[in-house]
């Protein structure tokens, strides 16, 4: 007999653990590759920024995934192509066209995992109640940080080790990507297996893509009451950390003659991906606590302080240029406290702004305007970067980080919105 409800915690960490895999590799491990291969900063921020792009426009489909099918369905199928495409990028570090036609592959994958997301993040709040949302909403936000550990923690210390004993960063990369695809294949059938079977799992209405119900979800998305300060939101709030955020790498790997801190690979998966990581799950693990016990209207405003102000770490790093690990790793662990505790109220201004029929739909539409949020800043960071320096560059990413706090003064929340 199918489960219609399983302990949360037998696959909402498994779930996000998934969903964080191919988005961390995206955005992040694909730019330890590049970086390590001999481009530059500029190119890697410009192109590695598109990847973005399913990501901000896949609320255009989202309303497929509404109506067609279940979204256990689209989950455990999404999670199949994306290990696929993951192996193929293996395949990819000794063409001529190796940049090109990687770039092509991680678009693919990227595209499968926008997908994926509007699948998963739709069975998360068709499978619990407000209640468990609000209660795992640190959880998932621990095991969407622990795909981040394995990407540019584990991963990236591997890659490192890789590259000394192989003498070629191609042949390391080609075994990264390799084991990546193994990993996402076990979680599809896992997934297959131990995904629950909500009653609520069904299409919202059934209908041709020509049919009005497939734009619906988008006009009542832009018909809520506050939507100008929504989006602004959306857009604003992490207007500084998404620059920060795309250099941050790049600094830690540029020798100390460029103004980085000249680390290798192994070095900056134990201090980025790993102590980072740790402290800003951490960080995640006990936002989702907090607006638990005492609603997000309470802790927005602390979360927008702890969010941003730790951002002025790396303008201490980019001019002390510190080459102590253990100063450099609590440098790191404070910043990514600070991001994780803070993103957790942004989760659940979304989850709050999705309420209603569409919540699939309205959800895809507020994560693809975090995107965009992303895409375009992080487009010109590397430009920026190398046009400043990396101290002036992290100046002005704390510079932007001004008109966060200016919308969040203006955001209206329901006072028991994710309380007990």
């Amino acid at each position: 007999m199918k489960a219609a409800q399983r302990n949360p915690w037998s696959w909402v960490p498994t779930l996000y653990y998934g969903q964080g895999i191919p988005y961390f590799t995206a955005m992040t491990l694909a730019l330890v590759m590049y970086k390590n291969t001999g481009f530059s900063n500029s190119e890697i921020a410009f192109y590695t920024s598109w990847l973005y792009l399913p990501w901000v426009i896949k609320p255009l489909w989202a309303p497929v995934v509404d109506m067609f099918g279940t979204k256990r369905g689209w989950v455990v199928a999404l999670q199949a192509a994306i290990g696929g495409a993951l192996a193929l990028v293996a395949f990819t570090t000794h063409l001529p066209a190796f940049f090109q036609v990687s770039l092509a592959v991680l678009w693919l994958m990227a595209f499968s995992s926008a997908t994926h997301d509007i699948a998963a993040d739709g069975f998360y709040m068709l499978g619990l109640t407000q209640k468990q949302q609000a209660g795992f909403v640190g959880v998932r936000s621990t095991f969407y940080r622990l795909a981040n550990i394995t990407g540019q923690g584990v991963l990236v210390a591997l890659s490192g080790l890789l590259i000394r004993e192989t003498g070629d960063p191609h042949v390391a990369w080609a075994i990264i990507f390799a084991l990546l695809g193994g990993v996402f294949a076990i979680l599809a059938v896992y997934h297959y297996f131990m995904l629950p079977h909500p009653a609520d799992d069904h299409p919202v209405r059934a209908g041709a893509p020509g049919s009005g119900e497939f734009f619906a979800a988008f006009a009542s998305f832009f018909k809520k009451d506050g939507i100008v300060v929504i989006l602004a939101f959306l857009l604003l709030f992490r207007l500084g950390e998404s620059q920060l955020l795309k250099m941050a790498v790049p600094f830690l790997l540029d020798p100390l003659e460029k103004g980085g801190l000249g680390l290798d690979n192994e070095k900056v998966g134990l201090v980025y991906g790993t102590v980072g990581v740790i402290a800003l799950t951490l960080g995640g693990l006990l936002g989702g606590v907090a607006i638990a016990r005492f609603g997000l209207k309470r802790c927005l405003w602390p979360m927008a302080f702890i969010v941003h102000l730790p951002d002025l770490v790396f303008i201490y790093l980019s001019t002390a240029l510190p080459q102590n690990i253990f100063v450099i790793s609590a440098a790191m662990a404070v910043e990514q406290f600070g991001y994780g505790f803070g993103f957790t109220s942004y989760m659940m201004f979304m989850i709050m702004v999705s309420d209603g029929e569409h919540k699939t739909a309205h959800y895809a539409i507020c994560t693809g305007f975090m995107a965009m949020g992303m895409m375009l800043p992080q487009m010109a960071s590397g430009y920026l970067q190398q046009m400043m320096g990396y101290q002036n560059f992290f100046i002005w990413a704390c510079l932007a980080t001004i008109p966060a706090f200016v919308i969040t003064a203006l955001v209206r929340i329901d006072p028991a919105f994710g309380r007990d």
